[in-house]
């Protein structure tokens, strides 16, 4: 599945019900469900409020299944993130003056299975997340 946004902060609840939909047909968990529709919105956020600053972009969606694990992609061509590392520790905000918890990557991190961050200064980010359903195996890949 493949889903194109502009990143308004409107368009983070469609991203994550549209996810949330995909992923149903393995018929997930509503533990699941709401992990998933949570760290997606962390992801869409965090493209909405740090990769375009004052200027509205496109957010790339991509979902696929792999028997019962869903992968998430969240991708812009943004700014980019300077320090990675330092993004990635609980607590750490590069926009403090939003009032933001600097949580987004950790809540990604404990609801998801897996979780990678790759950024470019200047070429964008992208955040790769997987989850493992409880729930029955479907064969095949979407």
């Amino acid at each position: 599945m493949k889903l194109e946004i502009p990143s308004l902060s409107e368009n983070e609840a469609f991203a994550r019900v549209v996810v949330a939909a995909f992923v149903s047909r393995l018929d997930p968990t509503l533990e699941e469900i709401s992990e998933i529709k949570t760290a997606v919105s962390e992801a869409v956020t965090n493209a909405i409020i740090h990769a375009y600053e004052d200027r509205i972009g496109l957010i790339k969606i991509k979902s696929y299944l792999e028997g019962n694990t869903l992968t998430v992609e969240v991708s812009d061509q943004g700014v980019g993130i300077e320090n990675l590392e330092q993004a990635l520790q609980p607590l750490y905000t590069s926009k403090p003056e939003l009032e933001r918890s600097g949580m987004g990557f950790t809540i990604m991190e404990n609801f998801m299975d897996e979780l990678t961050v790759r950024s470019k200064p200047g070429a964008g980010t992208t955040v790769i997340m997987s989850k493992r359903l409880r729930s029955k195996s479907l064969d095949g890949e979407s």
